[in-house]
């Protein structure tokens, strides 16, 4: 996965606002505040909140690396 890092900075979370960090393994931006995961496709941050995998839904669960 290949963010640059001043997009990142500039990047939030659409739910809560807080800031997000890279998840290397499962291709997803994850927002530190409410934990949601926003998947990566091809280098691009999918930002909707109907795509995001909750942290304590099993049913959305990343799968193991």
């Amino acid at each position: 996965m290949n963010i640059e890092p001043s997009l990142l900075e500039i990047l939030a979370c659409p739910d809560c606002h807080a800031p997000l960090r890279v998840d290397d393994p499962a291709a997803e931006l994850v927002c530190i505040g409410c934990g949601l995961a926003y998947p990566v496709r091809d280098d691009i941050p999918v930002l909707l909140i109907d795509e995001a995998r909750r942290p304590d839904d099993p049913a959305t669960a990343a799968p193991p690396s």
